[in-house]
Order: C-alpha cells, then sequence, then structure tokens
C-alpha cells in the first residue's frame, strides 16, 4: 500500500523550489513545555529527496568548527517557512562531498540568473 493514496498531500506554500547547493534560512517551530517559538537554522541544502509524502531536504552549516546537519520534511506542519538567501551553482544534486571540505574550499560561487518560483505556484 503507497503512503501517497491514503493521504493528501497539500504543499506548503512558504516553501520555495529548492535545489542543492541553494543557501536557506529554515524557520522551525519548537515546542518547549507549554511555550512555541521559531528557530532559524541557515546553511547550504546539500541533499533534496523527493519521495512523495516522505521528501525532505538536508541543510549543512559549520557551528563552531563543527559541521552540523538537519533533515527537514518537506511537508511538514513544524516548517515555518524557507527563505532561500543565495542561488548556488553546482554540477551535482547530491552534495556530500562538502563534509570533507572546510574554510574557502567549502564555498559555492553563485548562480547569476536564478529562477523564482515557489510550490504554492506549481
Amino acid at each position: 500500500m503507497n503512503m501517497d493514496t491514503l493521504v493528501e498531500q497539500k504543499a506548503n506554500p512558504n516553501i520555495p523550489i529548492l535545489a542543492a547547493g541553494d543557501t536557506v534560512k529554515v524557520s522551525t517551530k519548537v515546542v518547549e513545555g507549554d511555550k512555541e517559538r521559531i528557530q532559524v537554522f541557515q546553511g547550504v541544502v546539500i541533499r533534496i529527496r523527493n519521495s512523495g509524502a516522505g521528501s525532505s531536504f538536508t541543510v549543512r552549516r559549520v557551528a563552531y568548527g563543527v559541521g552540523v546537519e538537519r533533515t527537514f520534511p518537506l511537508y511538514s506542519p513544524l516548517v515555518d517557512k524557507v527563505e532561500v538567501v543565495r542561488h548556488g551553482k553546482v554540477r551535482r544534486a547530491k552534495l556530500y562531498y562538502l563534509r570533507g571540505l572546510s574554510a574557502k574550499k567549502a564555498r559555492i560561487k553563485e548562480k547569476r540568473n536564478p529562477r523564482e518560483k515557489s510550490r504554492g505556484d506549481e
């Protein structure tokens, strides 16, 4: 049985179309006790996994010299919004090679003419 046939997926209009190499700010809702707040995670998209309701994207950043990767579900209501800071110019779909690089070698060039589209426009 397929999950897509059971649950109707609704695209989150606050998540634009992403590509590997894009630098993004992901705002997520964090619940601590009875309080709810927004936490921002900024980094480079190193992977996009398109698999229906289980779609996700992984964002990597370096904090205090330690690489931190976080995977966000694409259709989760806990993802408040995603803001694209820069569109990166890369030649592959999965950027796992960034894990072995540091400092200037890990930089990604910016794309000259990026696409402007959101998931709600489809």
